[in-house]
């Protein structure tokens, strides 16, 4: 078991600045929902070869899942005291709204293309990031389609400064209560989708807000124990181990009402251990600089890769048909290297320059101190160590996540 917290005469590391692991993880997130868009595309016509991509990727849509755990994990663990409620709602839109709104106005481009019709207030609603509120069928997958996250998203950043204070004080007790009652809140969906309208199912259990927040509220719950050094924990090898288990188990033998609650479990452990990995300066495979790079682009990779392999899929008529023989996996690679140069260019000429641009700056500050280690160091009067001085928040801004020694790019989830 691991923590963040100081134990018997060890003092742990200082917080770094950042979490790169964390940012490595992110592209894993994005790899599996692309592989099972990929497959429920039926890009592969081959049965052998599709089935080895359905085996891979059966369970890839929760990918979202671990995007709202960990966001839910960044932006607490990077909040600091002194910022406003308007600065933290400006930060958030700066960083999402960009790239929608150039990725909404490309899919209505695509739309007229191909001579389909739009409904205004389907696209007015998209636009604004409130589709996921309308349990009309097809309207929470209007334009963009993937988008439907992000309007969950705006959501939990509207509510998380109105709930910090609350969760900043809230005892231990009650932290690790809702670490444990949340996954079953998860689980008691399945049986409370029966009071809803079946037609409205699986929107209440997949697209809703509040629904979809218990995963935000989760990562939120698990980074302030982390924070205050009081988190308990598997390793990173051992939550790696966990997560594999459970996601063979899962794809084979596991009923399907189960797999949101064992996965958001497993998601949790996965995103503690790298955390903890980083703090403590312990070796972590997710933070080469390749991987670095992948989760900074993976939040634009994530828009833009329906909307190419779906236009691509239709402008040459092989759309629901697919592709015979060897060519289907190598389309499906083609998929993934053009919409990896794609969301490149959106990061590099979109999403930093404008984050840059119309997010408040953030000065340095120093890093939080867990209670333990702060009362370890006033035992000992070492308040002059260097220790001390550390600048930036804890895991750094949620902002700073991804960085690999450049200047901040601020991103941080999806």
């Amino acid at each position: 078991m691991t923590s963040v917290a100081a134990v018997s005469g060890a003092r742990p590391a200082p917080a770094p600045a950042r979490l790169p692991s964390l940012t490595g993880l992110r592209w894993i997130a994005a790899l599996l929902v692309f592989g099972f868009h990929a497959g429920t595309m039926r890009i592969i016509a081959e049965p052998d070869y599709k089935a080895v991509v359905d085996a891979l990727f059966t369970l890839g849509l929760s990918g979202v899942q671990f995007f709202f755990i960990l966001s839910g994990f960044v932006l607490v663990w990077s909040a600091r005291a002194g910022d406003s409620r308007r600065t933290f709602w400006r930060r958030r839109i700066a960083k999402i709204y960009p790239n929608h709104l150039v990725l909404w106005a490309a899919t209505l481009v695509v739309a007229a293309w191909f001579a389909d019709p739009v409904l205004p207030a389907a696209a007015l609603e998209n636009l604004l990031l409130l589709q996921a509120w309308d349990p009309r069928p097809g309207w929470f997958y209007s334009i963009n389609t993937v988008s439907w996250s992000l309007s969950c998203e705006f959501f939990f950043y509207l509510c998380l400064p109105l709930a910090l204070p609350l969760l900043r004080r809230a005892r231990p007790k009650v932290l690790w209560a809702l670490i444990v009652g949340l996954p079953l809140l998860i689980l008691a969906l399945w049986p409370a989708q029966e009071l809803v309208p079946e037609v409205s199912r699986w929107w209440f259990t997949q697209i809703f807000p509040p629904v979809r927040s218990l995963e935000f509220w989760l990562g939120a719950v698990a980074a302030e124990l982390m924070r205050r050094g009081l988190w308990r924990g598997p390793g990173l090898t051992v939550a790696s181990g966990i997560f594999l288990v459970t996601w063979v188990a899962a794809a084979q033998w596991i009923r399907a009402e189960l797999w949101t609650t064992l996965l958001a479990v497993a998601y949790l452990l996965v995103i503690a251990a790298a955390a903890d990995a980083d703090v403590r300066g312990r070796r972590s495979p997710w933070r080469s600089r390749p991987l670095v790079w992948l989760g900074e682009v993976s939040f634009a990779f994530y828009l833009v890769h329906v909307l190419v392999m779906t236009s691509v899929l239709r402008w040459s008529g092989t759309w629901g048909i697919g592709f015979a023989g060897w060519r289907g996996p190598a389309v499906v690679l083609g998929f993934l290297v053009a919409n990896l140069i794609l969301a490149g260019l959106l990061h590099r000429f979109v999403e930093t320059p404008m984050m840059r641009r119309l997010a408040p700056r953030r000065a340095a500050r120093p890093a939080p101190v867990p209670r333990q280690r702060a009362a370890g160091r006033q035992a000992a009067g070492d308040a002059g160590n260097p220790e001390s001085s550390t600048r930036a928040a804890a895991g750094g801004a949620a902002d700073e996540v991804g960085q690999t020694g450049r200047r901040s790019t601020y991103v941080d989830l999806r």
